[in-house]
């Protein structure tokens, strides 16, 4: 006698989410993890830069040491990595961790910027694309001096970047323009809301 399977499991989604520095995307993923009634699970990045105070190994990031970083990457172990603002600290999405999470039937988020988006779509070409728009280069700005937490240089590297970012936003399949942080996460609750139809 056969027995069917029943506990085999629907392959999860992928989701991408970017957007510049400032534009609050990590503000919205915690309302939609709390609102969103998919089984969603938001990627752990790896990074080499020192853990901050109230940081957690393997919650707010994966903390390697260069080396064990370079061991990784050599390996092709990352979705993608890259060296950020030119600091010589790295940032990577490791492969097993998502594609795991995936095979378990979650809806996988990546907080990721747009050339580690480009990276990942090569890879899962049917991934769902959000970005977050902060409304204006003027209010991205605002709220990044607003944080008081960065040099001068540091803030105009961030608005070059961004400014780099947004001309790339159309590429996403959905922009989302967090003006209103309510309407913003209901709205990326839609979007999900539509691919999980």
């Amino acid at each position: 006698m056969t027995v069917p399977d029943s506990a085999a499991v629907p392959p999860g989604h992928l989701v991408i989410v970017s957007g510049p520095s400032g534009a609050g995307k990590s503000t919205l993923l915690c309302r939609v993890l709390d609102q969103s009634t998919f089984p969603l699970a938001v990627s752990t990045s790896a990074t080499t830069r020192n853990r901050r105070p109230g940081e957690i190994d393997g919650e707010s990031y994966h903390f390697l040491s260069p080396e064990a970083f370079e061991t990784h990457r050599q390996a092709g172990d990352f979705l993608e990595c890259k060296e950020v603002f030119g600091r010589g600290h790295w940032y990577g999405t490791l492969r097993e961790p998502v594609t795991s999470g995936l095979n378990a039937g979650k809806w996988v988020i990546l907080e990721i910027d747009v050339e580690g988006a480009l990276d990942v779509l090569q890879q899962f070409p049917g991934a769902i694309t959000i970005f977050i728009h902060p409304g204006s280069v003027a209010e991205l700005e605002r709220r990044l001096r607003s944080r008081a937490t960065e040099s001068e240089d540091a803030i105009q590297q961030r608005l070059a970047e961004a400014g780099r970012e947004l001309e790339r936003a159309a590429t996403y399949q959905h922009q989302v323009i967090n003006d209103n942080l309510d309407h913003a996460v209901q709205e990326i609750c839609d979007i999900l809301a539509e691919q999980g139809d």
